[in-house]
């Protein structure tokens, strides 16, 4: 910790990084609450997302039971060609945002699988989506988990070290500054009765 000046400049420049500290600390309080929210959302979003895929799992199963048929080969039905990611911004935190996902079927013959693999492609390519919209969405919460905990860190600089520090330093440098002045005119007064008793 630097050494504390005692001079009102000093004084000054104290009060004012106090009042600086009092006028930023409520609007990273309010970033910490707007990215608690979003990470609310956020896993709220992934919790469906998760439900939704196991629905659409389970429900391929429950519509077409002829999957059973392990004569059929299914593998490498349906691929994840790309996904493109774009951004957004919450509360100065950039986080992915699914843009497109396109799934590619492989091609097949019509007349050598039977009709139910049409629907079998169309289901899977649903859940392919699902999967990866689930993944972003993880890592949107991976990234406003390091925001929040930055965010919260320099609240807590704020609240722990830097406001009580200056306000002890005010309050040191108030003390110094009143002896000092009360000391100055203690001494102009003893001065100023020496002068009167020594006479013209």
């Amino acid at each position: 910790m630097p050494r504390l000046t005692l001079n009102k400049a000093q004084l000054a420049k104290e009060k004012s990084a106090l009042a600086m500290y009092r006028r930023y600390l409520p609007s990273l309080d309010l970033k910490r609450r707007q990215l608690m929210a979003e990470r609310k959302r956020t896993e709220e979003r992934i919790a469906a997302l998760r439900r939704e895929e196991a629905e659409r799992v389970d429900g391929i199963g429950a519509a077409i039971p002829m999957l059973a048929d392990r004569g059929i080969d299914l593998s490498g039905l349906a691929t994840l060609k790309f996904v493109r990611l774009g951004e957004r911004n919450v509360a100065g935190q950039r986080v992915p945002v699914v843009e497109e996902i396109e799934v590619e079927v492989a091609p097949y013959g019509r007349l050598g699988r039977p009709h139910w693999v049409d629907l079998t492609a169309e289901r899977l390519r649903d859940v392919l989506r699902l999967r990866v919209e689930a993944r972003v969405a993880e890592r949107e919460i991976e990234l406003l988990d390091a925001a929040l905990a930055k965010v919260t860190q320099r609240i807590n600089l704020f609240e722990k070290v830097l406001i009580p520090r200056t306000r002890a330093n005010i309050r040191r440098l108030g003390i110094v500054l009143g002896d000092m002045e009360r000391s100055a005119v203690v001494n102009a007064k003893i001065g100023k009765r020496k002068r009167e008793a020594a006479g013209p």
